[in-house]
This record gives C-alpha cells, structure tokens and sequence, in this order.
C-alpha cells in the first residue's frame, strides 16, 4: 500500500532532495508526496522542477500556520515529514520573531493536527545546534539541549513540542538531529554556497573570527538516506542523531574551498568580526541510528565537495538570480 506522505518545506535545500530522491528512479515506488511551502526567500519551485509532472507528486502553496489549511491536509495524508523552518542563525541572530513564528507556532499547528487526525507518522527533522557547544567528545541523543541562539532555540522547542505529544497523546513522532549539510540547490547564504558562489563570481569570503569553528559535514545525500530510514524503520518517540564523519574547522574548510575554485588565500579571504554568541564546535554521536537502522554516510567528502562545487558552477542561472 502506498503511503502519503506530506512533505513541510518541500521547496527547500534539504526537503526537495528528499523529495526528489523519494519520487526518483530509484526511490521505494510505494509513495505519493504532497510538497507543502510558503515559498519565503529559500523556497524554490525550481528545486521541484524535476518532479512536478510525476503521477505521484502535488504541490501546495501554503503556511504551516495556518490551522485549517493543515487540518484538510493532514486528514488527506498517512505521514508527515517536517522540513519547514527558518534555520539562518544569522537571520535569527538580527530578529528572532519569524523563527518563533515558523519553528514552535508552526510546529505545533503541525503536530495538533496529526494528534486531532489521529495515527499518523510525524518526522520531524532538527539540528545538532540545539545540544550547544562541546569542546571534546561527541553529543548522544540523551544529551540534555543547550541551544545558544536564538534559531537553535526556537528549534529546541519544536523539539520538545513534537516529543511531548508523543508522551502525552502515544503520537508516532521521531526526531532527528543532523550535522552541517552541504550539497546541490542549497540557498547562498549558508557557509559553503556562500563562498563557492563569491569565489566563482572573483569576490572575497567573510570568514567568521579565528576560523576555528569546527562542524561535522553531512552531504544531503546522506542526510536524505537517514530520514527515511527513520521514517520506515524508526521507533516512535525516539531521536536519532544523523552525522556525517567529517570534521572541519573553518580554516580548513576555506582552504579546501579556496582549492577547488582555483582562489588563493591572501586575496580572497576577509577576516570580520565573529557572530556573537558563535558555537565553537558541533559533534553527534550517530551510533544509534547506526546500531538500530543500519546508517551511515556514503558520500567521501572531498568527492561530494567537489561535486558540489561543480554543480555551482554549472548551474549560475539557478544562483545568480539569488544573489543579485
């Protein structure tokens, strides 16, 4: 049987890979996917645009606000996975009304809705950015959150909502939690479209105070394979942390950039002032997911880089207008 599964922030970087990965040749064949998004500033329908003539796909023009939308939506479908949020600490960092807006009031429309349906499948999909900060070691999922901005925060809560109404109502909710991604379509103000569109178009990149800042990188296409492993193979009410093996400082990073677009440091690098509040490292632990599902990540980093920064370059009608 067919499961239809509606997809929040289907327009987006991470969702519409997901979306497009499901509905592709090599998908499971067995869903059909109702993409729902408001289209803000990162939502693209050119993101969709290799799937928005399949059978099994449909495509709806909406807020997660917005309850009775959400309602008629959620009784039309058996499972949701939930994408949408305002996720640039930065944005967050200027004005962090939206966020609350979109990540808790959003959220929680969402997941009232599938308690008031009843038995549905509630993914929702967070970060690594609500633990905080860790100096050694890696985060397990029974960490206790510590968000630091005011995006991870907002996140935090949506977390907390999703899994209350697990405990509260027996939903079927399953969270995951996921390291840096990178890839494809990615909107260019996040770290690594943001360098690699400036460095094609000769300009410098800002990098944040010392450098140090260390992340793990998760290619989407790794990070696509651990949601639906979550959401065919998971336990309800658990969370699964998604990693991708690969830890970078922002230097190093850089410098791999910088190598891949033929750029050298001393002309194209500019040093500013560090984002307050800035996280020093990010690291999870995805033993869990790696025990119960049997994940982990595929995609060699320097490959999906390289690939990455290619599809940048091939692809400047997709950016360009985005950064006008």
């Amino acid at each position: 049987m067919s499961s239809r599964i509606l997809v929040t922030g289907g327009a987006g970087f991470i969702g519409s890979h997901y979306v497009r990965t499901l509905l592709g040749p090599d998908g499971p064949g067995d869903v059909s996917i109702t993409v729902l998004d408001l289209l803000t500033y990162a939502g693209n329908p050119a993101n969709l645009a290799e799937v928005e003539d399949h059978p099994d796909f449909s495509f709806v023009h909406g807020d997660i606000c917005d309850a009775g939308l959400v309602a008629k939506l959620m009784a039309e479908h058996d499972e949701v996975v939930h994408f949408a949020a305002e996720s640039h600490v930065d944005r967050s960092i200027d004005g962090g009304a939206e966020f609350v807006r979109t990540n808790v009031v959003g959220t929680h429309t969402l997941v009232e809705a599938a308690h008031r349906a009843g038995g549905r499948t509630f993914v929702h999909v967070s970060t690594d950015e609500v633990y905080g900060s860790i100096d050694e070691g890696s985060w397990p999922e029974t960490h206790p959150l510590s968000p630091n901005s005011p995006y991870s925060a907002s996140k935090a809560a949506s977390d907390l909502l999703v899994l209350s109404y697990h405990r509260t109502h027996g939903l079927d909710v399953r969270v995951t939690r996921c390291s840096n991604n990178y890839g494809h379509h990615h909107f260019p103000e996040k770290l690594i479209p943001l360098f690699v569109t400036n460095l094609l178009d000769g300009r410098k990149v800002p990098l944040y105070g010392d450098g140090g800042n260390v992340r793990d990188w998760l290619h989407i296409d790794d990070h696509v394979q651990g949601i639906d492993l979550v959401r065919t193979q998971g336990r309800p009410g658990e969370i699964y942390n998604i990693g991708g093996g690969t830890e970078l400082s922002n230097r190093e990073l850089t410098a791999l950039l910088l190598d891949a677009c033929g750029a050298d440091w001393e002309t194209k690098v500019e040093y500013v002032a560090d984002r307050p509040g800035h996280d020093r490292r990010y690291s999870v632990d995805w033993g869990k997911i790696r025990r119960e599902l049997g994940y982990a990540p595929r995609k060699d980093f320097r490959a999906g880089l390289a690939e990455t920064v290619r599809w940048y370059r091939d692809n400047r009608a997709w950016w360009e207008p985005l950064v006008a």
